[in-house]
């Protein structure tokens, strides 16, 4: 079980862990001890996110959506893997709740008539001094 805020709890079977050699250091324990973590998230069979929530969620994951609708994270900061075990699951949770968080809707406004006066002013004034770069006549 897996508590993502007050509404929302993720069950067992929609995560799975494996584990792996790391890499970087680790001194003798690097070649013998499996310290690396992925996480696997069944996020498109999940019951407890809505559709508008896995979308937001797969736009996030970005390349770590899996073809089959999961989200993989990996984690090998540390040498412990109950800590690289945590991290994996805080990152996920993270992701999650940044996911639930709908966009504000954009209102389009309209430029207030001073600023429109504003702008065609600076056109005008700048129009000008591009007008006084030309070639210099003989006539002058």
């Amino acid at each position: 079980m897996l508590q993502i805020n007050d509404h929302i709890t993720l069950a067992d079977w929609e995560l799975t862990e494996s584990f792996s050699r790391s890499s970087g250091p680790g001194g003798q324990n690097v070649n013998k001890v499996e310290t690396a973590v992925e996480l696997r998230f069944e996020a498109e069979r999940s019951p407890h996110l809505t559709g508008p929530v896995k979308t937001r969620l797969k736009r996030l994951a970005g390349r770590r959506w899996t073809l089959e609708g999961a989200i993989v994270i990996r984690a090998e900061e540390t040498r412990s893997q109950m800590r690289n075990r945590e991290l994996a699951r805080e990152r996920l949770v993270d992701m999650i709740r940044e996911a639930l968080v709908a966009p504000k809707r954009r209102i389009a406004t309209k430029p207030t008539l001073g600023s429109q006066r504003r702008r065609l002013v600076a056109k005008a004034v700048r129009g000008e001094v591009k007008a006084g770069r030309g070639k210099i006549s003989e006539e002058e």
